[in-house]
């Protein structure tokens, strides 16, 4: 496969992203895992976090050699919510969604890889994601990948595990 691109997402573009936070949701459901499920009907401040998101220029569509949208992500450079401050540079990757008819071909370890390139050309020590602490299969995909569990983030919705993996990928 060739490089992924990353294509900032615009206001304009809240519904779709919506919609993908909702199939991705459902998607989850059938596999009897308890994670998302707010994405069905979003709770105000879920929607609000997106919007900020978008604005500050956090959230992208990743796009295969054929320009179709495979996936999305967000990328921060600093996540207070979650991690705190921190005092390592890193990025810091949140929802995270490759589309039903993209999946199984490894597209999340390859947006996580190209995410990791571009921590690199920013001289950032790690690479951090969380992943809600009920959801098993996911917490071990990520160990599959070398994160690992560093800490644990208690949030409204959920408990959150924290993961985190030195940045080594230079492309």
């Amino acid at each position: 496969m060739k490089k992924l691109i990353f294509q900032t997402i615009q206001e304009s573009d809240l519904a779709e992203v919506l919609g993908m936070f909702k199939t991705a949701a459902e998607r989850i459901s059938k596999m009897n895992v308890d994670h998302w499920q707010y994405w069905k009907n979003p709770p105000q401040e879920k929607v609000e976090w997106v919007k900020d998101g978008i604005k500050n220029q956090e959230y992208f569509f990743v796009l295969n050699e054929k320009n179709n949208k495979i996936g999305m992500l967000r990328i921060l450079d600093e996540d207070l919510l979650y991690w705190g401050k921190q005092d390592k540079k890193s990025k810091y990757v949140h929802s995270l969604i490759v589309k039903d008819e993209f999946a199984g071909n490894n597209l999340a370890e390859k947006i996580l890889d190209e995410v990791e390139i571009l921590a690199h050309k920013n001289a950032c020590k790690y690479l951090r994601l969380d992943c809600d602490s009920k959801n098993q299969k996911l917490c071990a995909f990520y160990e599959n990948l070398g994160f690992q569990k560093v800490g644990a983030k208690e949030l409204p919705l959920s408990i959150y595990n924290l993961y985190e993996r030195e940045v080594t990928k230079s492309s």
